[in-house]
Parts: structure tokens; sequence; C-alpha cells
């Protein structure tokens, strides 16, 4: 969801079709056949928190919780198990959402869903963050005498976090990113808590197969929006919300999602209270979101920043993004290859570093000025799936689907992208193929002694920002045709950009070190040379800005 669409003004918060769970408030009955809910409630209510204002610090359960508690423990099936085994629930910053897990957990610790040995797992990203769930835990613990005669609590510093039931031997425990450490673990509940912070795979599996070992076990994902759309985070996100808009049908999955939508105008304080259910209780702070918007007014990194933890708005991995995604996403088309050989074509090609991604990308230019890109990628054969759990994207799936081409060996062989370039210029009216030399001289040379229409585009400020501001403005023009590719779809998405004030020039950058931007690279080569047209030469002059042919 891009900050041009979330900033568009409504004059009314309702939408259709939309991910709002309307159920919490609306007073809908919640099936509760053999009193489950109604017997977690009851229990919730006699926990006591150290926050709590209530009196003897009795646990606040609110009512948006209290509906959120009946909808995950009243449904049942004949046999008594639950009909919910995963929830996704995302809420803001600041409503109290591992408050509420904590409590939820001392239901299988300690309170009616126990089971003899049952293993509670708390997950996060790091030792920090799942200490913050498990200090939720024991605190509520340490707020009542008899609760403390009734468990063991081991949270000494640097060592293994758990609450153990002297009664029943179930026990809570506090895990991070080690994923190997928990195969063979058989939970009956598990926390996995801001999950958009995880990186890789292999604990998030770990827990799943887990729980599939163990009959009416329980997930729950509770985190804030994150970024970008190849993560496990992302996944996570996109099948909760066509649950939630009903596009899937299943009844195991609660989706609960309190996000702002993309006609929703992000200054509305109407807004606010919508995305944020616990403001009519008094958090988060009303004035502390003031003050956060408006700073945010004249901030783009902050305004991300406050629509992505303060209303949930799922952004891409860009703090100043190069152009928005819906506008980009709006000009899919399903063209054949076969259907732009008639056209003039330009191609762009961003060679790759070791253990980088190569990308090439063609664009074609049609009859009336419309540019149709296609891209093209490259990645290292080797150790495919480290590089997944280190960039935190799907290489090898996006090898299976043959979006992506990976080659023998730890590098990148460069015959490989040389023979792909020559094959489409067998098969199109290329007019120019350009290329950085600086890290392709030899490719470069070998197709121009072929008689193919080599061109040297240096990334350098001056000429790519000119390629760069040509690619902004045929997308944000909807000039731009494109298939929907993925991989492409996500360089685009992972791409910072900073913009000179006194130039106006545009610069193309990377947020993160693993994130890769190659393919927007190459797009903006191909894009750019075909605005020119047939020029050979840019407009501009000095030594950053020349194109030159050999």
């Amino acid at each position: 969801m891009s900050a041009t669409s979330i900033e568009a003004k409504c004059e009314t918060v309702s939408h259709s079709p939309s991910t709002y769970p309307g159920w919490i408030f609306d007073g809908s009955p919640i099936p509760d056949p053999l009193g489950h809910g109604e017997r977690a409630v009851k229990f919730l209510r006699r926990l006591r928190h150290p926050a709590s204002t209530e009196p003897k610090q009795r646990f606040q359960l609110y009512a948006f919780q209290e509906r959120i508690v009946r909808r995950i423990y009243g449904p049942r099936h004949k046999d008594g198990s639950r009909i919910v085994k995963t929830v996704f629930l995302m809420l803001p910053r600041g409503n109290r959402k591992t408050s509420l897990a904590a409590a939820l957990s001392h239901l299988h610790v300690i309170g009616p869903e126990k089971r003899p040995a049952g293993q509670v797992i708390f997950a996060a990203s790091d030792r920090e963050q799942a200490g913050i769930g498990f200090r939720e835990a024991a605190d509520i613990i340490r707020c009542d005498k008899r609760l403390v005669e009734a468990t063991r609590i081991h949270d000494a510093f640097n060592s293994a976090k758990q609450i153990t039931d002297k009664a029943s031997g179930a026990r809570l425990r506090a895990v991070s990113s080690d994923g190997r450490a928990q195969h063979g673990t058989t939970p009956a509940f598990v926390l996995a808590d801001e999950i958009h912070a995880w990186k890789g795979r292999e604990l998030w599996e770990a827990l799943k197969s887990g729980l599939a070992k163990t009959d009416d076990s329980l997930l729950v994902i509770a985190t804030t929006a994150g970024r970008g759309h190849e993560s496990l985070a992302a996944e996570q996100f996109q099948y909760a919300r066509r649950v939630a808009l009903g596009e899937i049908n299943n009844p195991e999955f609660l989706p609960i999602i309190f996000a702002a939508e993309a006609d929703d105008n992000w200054q509305d304080e109407k807004v606010w209270h919508k995305v944020n259910p616990g403001l009519q209780h008094g958090f988060p702070s009303l004035p502390g979101l003031r003050s956060l918007a408006k700073e945010a007014q004249d901030h783009p990194a902050e305004r991300y920043s406050f629509q992505q933890y303060n209303l949930n708005v799922w952004h891409g991995n860009s703090r100043d993004p190069l152009f928005s995604m819906s506008t980009y996403d709006a000009r899919r088309f399903d063209d054949d290859e076969t259907d732009l050989e008639a056209l003039p074509c330009w191609i762009g090609v961003d060679m790759a570093r070791n253990g980088d991604t190569a990308a090439v990308v063609a664009a074609w230019l049609h009859d009336d000025s419309q540019i149709t890109v296609k891209p093209w990628f490259f990645v290292p054969g080797d150790d495919l799936k480290e590089r997944s759990d280190r960039d935190g994207v799907p290489y090898e799936r996006w090898r299976d689907e043959g979006l992506i081409t990976a080659t023998p060996g730890p590098i990148i062989d460069p015959d490989i992208v040389e023979d792909h370039v020559r094959e489409l210029a067998a098969r199109h009216d290329v007019q120019e193929i350009a290329f950085d030399p600086h890290l392709a001289r030899q490719i470069m040379q070998h197709l121009h002694d072929d008689g193919l229409p080599v061109v040297e585009l240096r990334q350098a400020p001056l000429s790519m920002g000119v390629a760069t501001g040509d690619l902004e403005r045929t997308v944000n023009g909807r000039m731009i045709r494109h298939d929907g590719h993925p991989v492409l779809r996500h360089h685009f998405d992972s791409v910072v950009v900073s913009r000179n004030e006194t130039t106006g020039l545009v610069r193309m950058h990377k947020d993160k070190k693993v994130d890769r931007i190659d393919g927007a690279v190459a797009a903006a080569m191909a894009v750019h040379r075909t605005v020119a047209g047939e020029t050979s030469r840019s407009q501009y002059t000095g030594e950053d800005a020349e194109i030159f042919t050999f």
C-alpha cells in the first residue's frame, strides 16, 4: 500500500470490500456451544497485572479483547476441539497486544486449556524481543502469591527463560532466532511475535512442524505491519487478507487486521480510532499520535513510519519510494512476447558483483508511446537456500517457477547473460543494448564485435539520475506496461530514492545491504533509452552524462 494512496482523503472510514474486523464491535453472537469462550474470559479476569488500574490489580480485559478471546476459544467442533487453529492479530503499536498474548499463554500454562507437560512457546526475532512477552507473562504470575506458589519461574540473565506449572508440568519458554534448536518440540500454543522482523524461515518452519504434531494446537501471530512483499511476514499477511476478504474459506484461520485502508486519510483522527481499538480506552496516547502526525507532515520518512507502526499500513521496503506501487500495479497486462516482435526494443543490463543479482530488462515502444517492460534475472546457483535466508526472499521458489535463472557455481557466469542478450537481439528489433561498462567491458566488446548496437550508460549520479527520472515519469504517467513479474516488482519495491533539491535528479539506492534493486536499475536504463528513441547521445553534457557507442 503506497504513501500516495493512503494519503487520499475520504469522507467516511467504511469500505467495501474490507479486511476490517467489524464483528469485534457489532455485538453479533459468537458461538460457544461448550462454554469454553466464557470459561477463558472468566479465567483471564481473575489474573492480575502490575500496570492495572483496577482494584487488586485485576487484569483489564477490554471489550474488544474479550470479543477476540471469545472468538478464538468459543467455537468448537462436536468433539470439543477448537475450530480456530491460527490467529493473525495485526494491531498498531501501543494497543497492548503483548499483554493480551501473555494472558492467552497462561490459559495454556496454568489455565483451563493446559495439558499435562504441555509446551507453550514465545517466539521472536531475537532474545530481547522474546523476553518482552516472557516478562509480561512472568509479571502476571508475580502479581498473585497463589500463582507464585504454583509455578517456577526461571529468568536469570543470559539463561533459558521458562515458567513451569508445578502440578501439570506445562511450561512456557521464550525462544528466538536459532530455529534448529526448536526441531523436535511439540508445542500446544505458540506466540509468533512481530514476525515482520524475523530473518529467514528456519524458526518458523520448526515451530509449524511442531504444532502439527499436537492435537488442538494454537498459533497466535501478533505483529504490527512490515514492509515488502516477499518475506515470511508478507506471505502471512497476504493470506490473512484473502481470508478476511472471503477469497479463501478457512474457518481454522482467524484474521484480525486493524489497518488503514487504501482510501483512508492518514491524518484523519477517525481513521486513527478505527485502526487503534485501544484509543477509546486511553492507549496509545492520542496527544502522542498527534505529535507524531504533525512531524510526519513534512518528513516523508516519518510519515512512512507513522503509517506503518501507528496505522498498520503495509508498505514496500522503501522509506522514500520511486513511485506508487499501486500505480505500477494498475498497469499490468498479459502481453505475449511474440506480440512485441514488430516493435522497436531497447535493452538495459545490470551486471552483478559476486553473489549479487544480474538483471536484463527489455523495453518495447508502442505506437501510442506506451512502453512494455519485461525482465530476466540471474543469480548464483550455489547455496541458494542460504541466499534466500539472508535476503529474505524465496529464490528457490522463484527458480522453480522459472522467474530467475540460477547459474552453476558461486558466481554468475557472464556467458549465460551474454547468450540471453544475443537471443533477445535475434528475436526482436533491438535498437540499443545499454551497459554500465564498469562490470561489463568483456561482454560489451563481444557483442560490439558481432555488430550488435551496444551503448554505454554509466551508473553515475547525472546519467542515472536522468534515467531514473524517465522511469519515474513513465510509471507515474501511466505509460508503462508489464506482466506483473514478481521479482521485478520486488526490486522496484526495494528502491529507496534521494532527490537533489537543486538539480531535481533522483538517485536509487538500497535501504538494507541485503536488498536487491538490480531489476529497477536495468529497467531505468532500458526505459531511458526508449524515451530517448534512437538518439545515441544524452542531451546532458559532462563526463558522467555521456553515453558512448563503440
